[in-house]
């Protein structure tokens, strides 16, 4: 099935798609379409987010659904309100010409006896989240006794928050009889779990791997300390102008605290997480969706049913547990043939975490330093230039020669760099005397951070003189470096001949140093060069990396760490 018109489906239902603007369905609904109008069997669907589940289920069932009868037939459930309105919407469109085929949308945060009131209309679809048709079963508003098809989309979100008791509930209240389609990005422990006990027999259909990456997604990660985080995401939000991204947070609160951040700052961003009210979350996705705000904050949770397809970075505030939520969030930019990047900010402490997502999703994600002020005011500069040639605004007023003023004292090299010295000024003189977030010191403590990092910062404004005379007195750019007396200093015998990365290098250390005590290491400055390295551990641990790294090995290399003189 290659086009439309060659799935069989009804014309109402072609006629409908046709003027949708679809012509070549996606490869989940090559698969699901067929397979939907012409078997009896449950069915579990892999696939990600944006790749047409909705119509690969709902195209089917519409065009076998009974539009004589008033009874429920079809129910559809969905982790989110606005996933819920997303597939209630498109299930109308696409049964635009089905005269009798009503579709009812219920969820939480909206009016419950709106609901049954629209429930009275006697709808042969509805699309719901657990919790509203649970509330709605306990007051006998809805009457699943006629039900052919139960959709689980999201099922693996759904079950991540915490629906599990909703879902067999719902599923216990649906004959045995009808066909369960369940659809997921992912098939974890809980998901399998559910399905081999309500589904028979299932087909099943997996587009791509749940670990595929997109080949157009350029994965970047950027290790930085705790306190080092807000400013790190600056320069990088700086040094990507014109971007249209999804910052992705761990939490609700640490969500409004970036979103604030960001806004304090002069950037069009705004938060999107489950304390917000219905509303607030209605105009917040408004907003992004008119591109009014240019960097939604969201968690993981807040961004399912937000379907864009022009993202052009996806930021990870925070990585995830799961390596496969790291593949979801990627995916979101890169989408309609464009390019897209993905940016993660990890601390020390983090390094296993990303290996863990390198390892199970066989993703490249390439080490970047945090780009300094000169790297910044270079990359807006092509941005202005960028925008400029690229966007193409209408005229709002009437130009004409006699509205530029005699500038035949300047070349056009002067002028332009006047207009880019007035068009970048602000930022020019932010960055000015601010230090490389790449040289500053990792940190993953906070209260050892903020002291001695500030202290470091002090010294460095009054210029004190610094230990001279050996290697290890002395940072990467071969300037004197001040002794701190709570770390140590090691030679380690790989460099980057060996292919060492810091990564590796915070890894190696996490794992020298780990042991009963839930106290981590404090990690000081890593320099590596090309035959051997230095990094800085805090005093308490000497022992451990001297006694533990000889013990492990790198790429099948044995390690030697000493103490440096």
């Amino acid at each position: 099935m290659n086009l439309f018109t060659e799935s069989n489906l009804s014309p109402d239902i072609l006629k409908a798609v046709g003027e949708l603007g679809y012509e070549s369905p996606t490869e989940i609904q090559k698969q699901t379409i067929p397979f939907i109008l012409s078997d009896i069997r449950d069915l579990i669907a892999l696939a990600q987010t944006g790749t047409g589940k909705t119509a690969a289920f709902s195209l089917p069932i519409l065009d076998m659904i009974d539009e004589t009868s008033r009874k429920i037939q079809l129910l559809v459930l969905c982790p989110t309100r606005e996933l819920c309105l997303q597939i209630s919407k498109d299930i109308k469109n696409y049964s635009k010409y089905m005269r009798d085929i009503k579709t009812t949308a219920v969820y939480g945060g909206s009016s419950i006896m709106d609901q049954i009131r629209s429930l009275k209309d006697k709808p042969q679809i509805i699309v719901g989240t657990p919790g509203r048709v649970i509330d709605l079963i306990n007051r006998k508003a809805l009457d699943f006794s006629a039900i052919h098809w139960l959709v689980l989309d999201e099922a693996d979100e759904m079950l991540s928050m915490g629906f599990k008791d909703e879902l067999e509930t719902i599923l216990s209240e649906t004959p045995d009889t009808k066909q369960t389609f369940l659809f997921s990005a992912t098939m974890n422990k809980e998901v399998e779990r559910i399905s081999k006990n309500y589904l028979t027999n299932p087909h099943r259909i997996s587009v791509g791997s749940i670990n595929e990456v997109k080949k157009n997604i350029k994965h970047e990660y950027y290790v930085v300390g705790y306190r080092q985080k807000k400013e790190a995401l600056k320069r990088l939000i700086d040094a990507n102008p014109n971007q249209y991204s999804i910052l992705f947070c761990r939490t609700r609160m640490e969500t409004q605290e970036v979103a604030d951040f960001l806004m304090q700052n002069g950037y069009a961003a705004d938060a999107l997480h489950g304390d917000l009210s219905q509303a607030q979350r209605d105009t917040v996705m408004k907003k992004f969706r008119l591109k009014n705000i240019d960097i939604l904050v969201a968690t993981d949770v807040a961004a399912r049913g937000l379907d864009v397809n022009s993202l052009t970075h996806v930021i990870h505030y925070s990585l995830p547990d799961d390596p496969e939520v790291f593949v979801h969030r990627s995916g979101r930019t890169g989408r309609a043939g464009k390019d897209g990047i993905s940016m993660a900010l990890i601390k020390p402490e983090e390094s296993r975490k990303l290996k863990q997502i390198r390892s199970a999703t066989k993703i490249e994600i390439t080490e970047k330093t945090i780009p300094t002020g000169d790297d910044i005011i270079k990359a807006q500069v092509g941005g202005v230039f960028e925008k400029l040639f690229t966007e193409h605004e209408e005229d709002v007023f009437e130009f004409n020669d006699s509205l530029i003023p005699d500038l035949s004292a300047f070349t056009k090299e002067e002028l332009v760099h006047k207009l880019l010295q007035f068009q970048l000024k602000d930022l020019a003189l932010y960055y000015k005397d601010k230090h490389d977030l790449a040289e500053q010191k990792l940190s993953s403590r906070d209260d050892d951070y903020s002291r001695r990092d500030r202290g470091r910062d002090r010294d460095r404004d009054r210029g004190r003189d610094r230990d001279r005379g050996s290697r290890d007195g002395r940072d990467r750019g071969g300037k004197p470096r001040r002794k701190d007396e709570n770390m140590v200093r090691f030679f380690f015998n790989l460099g980057k001949k060996d292919q060492l990365k810091k990564l590796d290098v915070l890894d190696i250390i996490n794992k020298a140093t780990a042991g009963k005590s839930k106290k981590r290491a404090e990690i000081g400055d890593i320099e590596i060069l090309e035959k051997f390295s230095f990094f800085e551990v805090e005093k308490s641990f000497q022992e451990n990396v001297m006694s533990n790294i000889p013990s492990m090995k790198f790429r099948g290399k044995e390690m030697r760490a000493e103490v440096a003189n």
